[in-house]
């Protein structure tokens, strides 16, 4: 079930709020919790039974696990914990890469298996490992089946994350009694889940609509089409799952369960290591928590620490996909990652200064200031066009693609913008509106369209306000109603158009 469907929007979540709410009005928490499972269940069986019966084995697996570590912590059960849970990842998501690569280098015919992938399995895998490492650790005594599970199948986070933490869940579980139908969060929670879809429907589908024509019609495309179809990606990807996250955050707050925050303008940030703090900051967290730390975080030495670092982006890679193109992806992040911190080291600063911070702001007056714009502006300039480059590996089908990509991007022929790949931009909205102005006649208004697509999307991502900050500045005001409201509406006119969510694949 998607978030952007029919059944979600007027069946499935009014009958989740009806019953959640109801039940906590009786003071029947557990039962309230049992709700929010079963619907959890339904949401993630609705793509295939298959699923859920994969789902229900591996809670059932990792409970008896906790059970065991929260009675006698051992550090070989936990290793067997994490290899069982390992292996289940590596069967359904990796097994064919690595047969095929096997294939490939001994001249052997194993047979691929083509397993099916179930959806969020990634997620809810590593959710589950980070919660028996906190078992482990002491950090959660003992654990009821009935709140484990839904930890691990709350639905709003289910699919594609945010990664979120024991620490952050099930106080909030457990604390359901006291919770009460609150407007205030109510109204903030609807805010995020409009400013998602806004990101999602209206957005994202749209980009990608131009992204999907670019790289099944490659050899048509020019050297400026190459570039628009880059940067278009960009942008889809980071609209479509932080408006999956704002989605979920949204839903979260309306049930009065609050989701860790998974973004935070990354595309705002003016080297990767701030990147990536603002990107994906779940998956980030846990790699620290659970790779980077025990590997020996910084606590060895430089040298050790630059490797811990291409450790973690090399398992990044290997954990968003199965193929030698996430891999390229991950160390490309990596390498930059790592160089940034190299000079970070050596300057003891976040970036090379002009003027020295102990310099009073008086003295260093509106020239500092405008310096300092530039200085912003051009950073964020230079890491979105190496993320957007690094992007190429991870949307391409492999590596060769990937490259083909961006050598037209290079030394492509030089043409005008492909009318087709114009045409993928258009949205029906906005071509009515060039209609009543009278303008859908010139040969040049499919590439408004599109470059307006792109313009408000880099314009949103690179210096807007994200959806966190608007929904904190939103009061209740009759106008903003109205705004979010018809907003809410013609995401659900543009349903039509469904697509999936591409971090399902993740």
């Amino acid at each position: 079930m998607l978030f952007n469907s029919y059944i979600f929007i007027f069946l499935f979540f009014p009958i989740c709020l009806l019953g959640y709410y109801g039940l906590l009005h009786l003071q029947k928490k557990e039962a309230a919790q049992f709700f929010l499972l079963a619907m959890s269940f339904w949401f993630y069986g609705y793509f295939q039974v298959n699923y859920l019966l994969i789902m229900l084995f591996s809670i059932a697996v990792n409970y008896c696990f906790h059970r065991l570590l929260s009675k006698a912590p051992s550090g070989k059960l936990l290793f067997f914990a994490i290899t069982v849970n390992l292996g289940i990842l590596f069967y359904f998501k990796y097994y064919d890469f690595f047969v095929s690569n096997i294939n490939a280098v001994f001249g052997s015919s194993f047979l691929l298996r083509h397993v099916l992938l179930p959806l969020g399995i990634s997620f809810f895998t590593f959710q589950q490992i980070g919660f028996l490492v906190d078992t482990y650790r002491g950090e959660v005594k003992d654990c009821g089946l009935l709140p484990y599970a839904l930890f691990v199948a709350f639905f709003p986070q289910l699919i594609a994350g945010p990664i979120v933490t024991q620490g952050e869940m099930l106080p909030q579980f457990a604390g359901m009694t006291e919770q009460k139908f609150d407007w205030e969060k109510f109204s903030g929670g609807y805010v995020l889940f409009v400013l998602g879809l806004f990101k999602k429907v209206i957005l994202a589908d749209t980009l990608g609509a131009g992204v999907d024509y670019g790289y099944a019609n490659m050899a048509l495309l020019g050297q400026a089409d190459a570039l628009v179809v880059i940067f278009a990606y960009s942008l889809q990807l980071y609209f479509d799952f932080s408006g999956y996250c704002d989605m979920a955050r949204g839903i979260g707050r309306m049930l009065g369960i609050e989701i860790a925050v998974n973004f935070n303008s990354p595309y705002q940030a003016v080297n990767i290591v701030d990147f990536w703090k603002r990107w994906h900051i779940t998956l980030n967290r846990f790699f620290t928590s659970y790779v980077y730390i025990p590997l020996g975080g910084n606590r060895r030495g430089r040298g050790r620490m630059y490797l811990n670092f291409l450790v973690v982006f090399f398992l990044s890679g290997v954990w968003h996909g199965a193929g030698w193109n996430f891999i390229v992806w991950g160390m490309l992040h990596g390498a930059l990652y790592v160089l940034t911190r190299w000079y970070q080291e050596k300057k003891k600063l976040y970036g090379k200064k002009v003027f020295s911070k102990k310099q009073s702001p008086e003295r260093r007056g509106t020239a500092f200031s405008m310096w300092e714009w530039i200085v912003t502006l051009v950073s964020r300039i230079i890491l979105f066009l190496y993320v957007s480059i690094a992007w190429v590996y991870f949307r391409a089908a492999d590596v060769a693609q990937a490259n083909r990509l961006l050598l037209l991007a290079l030394k492509g022929k030089a043409q005008t913008i492909s009318f087709d790949l114009a045409e993928c931009f258009q949205l029906d909205e906005l071509w009515y509106v060039l209609k009543v102005l009278r303008l859908d006649n010139f040969s040049y208004s499919r590439y408004v369209l599109m470059f307006f697509m792109l313009a408000v999307g880099l314009g949103f991502a690179m210096f807007g306000r994200n959806a966190a900050q608007i929904a904190d500045r939103i009061k209740g005001k009759t106008y903003q109603a109205v705004l979010f409201g018809a907003v809410f509406v013609w995401c659900i006119l543009s349903f039509s158009q469904v697509s999936t969510f591409l971090y399902f694949n993740f």
